[in-house]
């Protein structure tokens, strides 16, 4: 199992969910299962799938940058900042359990807005 390469196919698979081709990543990067841990996305493949088609219809001018991926064993940690619409922004947390055919297999994520305000000068990103 490569890190560098787990950790390249994380951000292929969230970058290519995230811009409107759920089922294109799903093929490509998701192994025999995919077991979700946000509540707000049903278990399995194509409750990811459909997540992400809904996030895409109805959000289809949203953005993501990737600031931080992290590998080790068999987990991948990406830190993102995403631009919604009405400039909402966001910063997640994102944990990717790889399988032993280097395949995504498990999800678990966190989610803050970033505030309009902060009691210190640093961006969360």
């Amino acid at each position: 199992m490569s890190l560098e390469k787990n950790k390249e196919n994380a951000i292929a698979f969230y970058k290519t969910a995230y811009q409107g081709n759920p089922k294109g990543a799903v093929e490509k990067y998701v192994g025999k299962e995919y077991i979700q841990h946000n509540p707000d996305v049903s278990d399995g493949k194509q409750g990811f799938i459909d997540y992400f088609d809904r996030m895409q219809r109805e959000y289809p001018n949203k953005s993501i940058e990737f600031v931080r991926c992290i590998a080790e064993g068999d987990l991948v940690a990406l830190h993102t900042h995403q631009t919604w619409p009405d400039n909402d922004q966001y910063i997640t947390m994102d944990f990717f359990r790889f399988d032993e055919n280097g395949k995504i297999c498990e999800h678990w994520d966190s989610i803050q807005k970033i505030p309009e305000t902060s009691a210190n000068p640093n961006t969360m990103h």
